[in-house]
């Protein structure tokens, strides 16, 4: 049982982050419109809003989740709100370092490229949590399993629901 826990307390302010920064995204760039070598450094597609909507609400998440059930996440984490805190800001860092290599790609916005735009939050706020818990490789390997099926399913839906431009 507390392993499944474990995946919840990690998948739950990873999605709501990466999710909020695409719903609540729109406005200035990031990168405030600049280039490097004639191709932008992040592109339209990470914004301001979207970055700061997508912290706070995985914020969110995590204060919510450590509140109503801080006695779970004090035995299987310790420290869960500094646990959710690098979750969070990982997961923001690692869809913006996959924009990143897109753009160096010279790909543009919408450009699918299969796994880096899946799970790019994903090991983006694994990575930065392993200050605080290494998780197992099953534990790995669920949520990018998890999240590969979802990001399919919710993708399609927000395309369907025009809150996407394309379907993946």
């Amino acid at each position: 049982m507390e392993f499944l826990i474990a995946l919840v307390l990690y998948t739950i302010p990873l999605y709501i982050t990466n999710a909020s920064a695409m719903l609540f995204g729109g406005g200035k760039p990031l990168d405030l419109g600049k280039k490097i070598n004639g191709l932008p450094v992040l592109g339209e597609g990470k914004t301001i809003r979207g970055t700061l909507a997508g912290f706070f609400f995985g914020l969110v998440s995590i204060f919510t989740i450590n509140y109503f059930f801080s006695s779970i996440t004090e035995s299987i984490i310790g420290n869960y709100l500094l646990f959710g805190m690098l979750l969070c800001s990982g997961a923001i860092l690692g869809d913006i370092c996959a924009s990143f290599i897109k753009r160096r790609l010279g790909l543009k916005r919408g450009h699918p490229v299969i796994l880096l735009d899946q799970l790019d939050f994903v090991f983006g706020g694994i990575l930065l949590s392993l200050l605080i818990r290494v998780p197992s490789l099953i534990e790995i390997a669920i949520i990018a399993i998890v999240t590969l099926i979802a990001h399919k399913i919710t993708n399609f839906a927000a395309f369907k629901l025009k809150m996407k431009k394309v379907p993946w």
